[in-house]
C-alpha cells in the first residue's frame, strides 16, 4: 500500500513539476475557464504542444473540460488543486532584507486577487484578520467557525449559513497565502463573501488579470458592515 501510495505521489509530483503544465495550473488559479489557444498563449507554447500537456492534466484529474459549441473550455478539476499550487508558491523562499519578496509580480495581484474563489493577497489576508478581530469567526486548527455575532452579521449581508453548511465542501478554512505568508478565509464561506461582494459592485476584477480592486463604494460599504477600513 504505502508502495502504491508513493509511486502515485512521484507521477502527481512529475506531472505539476513540468514547468508548461505549472504554468497551465499557475493561470487557471483565477477559476476562470480556458481554450487550449488561450493557455497556449499564457504559457508561451504552441497549440499543438499545449494539448498533449492539457491531456495528461486531464487523465491525472487535475483538469476537466467542457465543451461548448466548437470550443473546448479546461478548467481545474476541483478545488484541491487551487490549493495545491497556491502551497507550492508557499515554497518560493523570500530574501531577507527585502521589502519586496516578488519583485516581478504585479502589485495588483499581490495586494488583492482572487485565489480561485475567494479573496486573497494582503486585502483578503487583512479582510480574514478583521473578522477575527471582530468577533465574527474563530479558528481551531486551520477551520474557521462562525461566532453568534457573525452568524447575524453574515446573514444580514446575505449569506445563507445553512445551505453553505450542507455543500460538499469545506466550510471555512484557513488557506496560506503565498504572498503574504499568512492566513485568509477559504471554503464555501471564503466563496460567497466575494460572490456577494461582486454582486454589489464593492470589488471588481481587472481586465485579464486575477487582480480585483476595491471600489469607491465598496470602500464605504466595507466599513459600515464589517467595520474593515481598505
Amino acid at each position: 500500500m504505502i508502495v502504491i501510495m508513493e509511486d502515485k505521489l512521484i507521477h502527481i509530483s512529475s506531472l505539476i513539476g513540468d514547468p508548461i503544465r505549472i504554468l497551465i495550473l499557475w493561470n487557471l488559479l483565477d477559476g476562470k475557464t480556458y481554450t487550449a489557444t488561450e493557455l497556449a498563449i499564457c504559457v508561451n507554447t504552441s497549440p499543438q504542444n499545449v494539448s498533449i500537456h492539457l491531456r495528461k492534466l486531464i487523465q491525472a484529474e487535475l483538469l476537466q473540460v467542457e465543451r461548448y459549441g466548437r470550443n473546448r473550455y479546461y478548467r481545474l478539476a476541483k478545488q484541491d488543486v487551487a490549493y495545491a499550487i497556491e502551497a507550492i508558491a508557499n515554497l518560493i523562499p523570500s530574501k531577507a532584507g527585502k521589502k519586496e519578496p516578488y519583485p516581478n509580480i504585479d502589485a495588483d495581484i499581490r495586494y488583492c486577487r482572487i485565489c480561485y474563489d475567494h479573496l486573497a493577497g494582503e486585502i483578503g489576508v487583512r479582510f480574514t484578520d478583521n473578522l477575527f478581530s471582530q468577533n465574527l469567526i474563530s479558528i481551531t486548527d486551520k477551520r474557521y467557525e462562525v461566532t453568534k455575532k457573525g452568524n447575524k452579521v453574515f446573514a444580514d449581508f446575505g449569506i445563507e449559513m445553512e445551505a453553505l453548511k450542507k455543500q460538499r465542501r469545506l466550510f471555512a478554512h484557513a488557506c496560506l497565502d503565498w504572498s503574504e505568508r499568512k492566513y485568509h478565509l477559504a471554503g464555501a464561506l471564503g466563496a460567497s463573501l466575494l460572490n456577494r461582494m461582486i454582486l454589489l459592485d464593492w470589488v471588481r476584477r481587472k481586465k485579464d488579470s486575477r487582480a480585483f480592486i476595491v471600489t469607491g463604494k465598496g470602500e464605504k460599504e466595507l466599513y459600515e458592515v464589517f467595520r474593515f477600513q481598505v
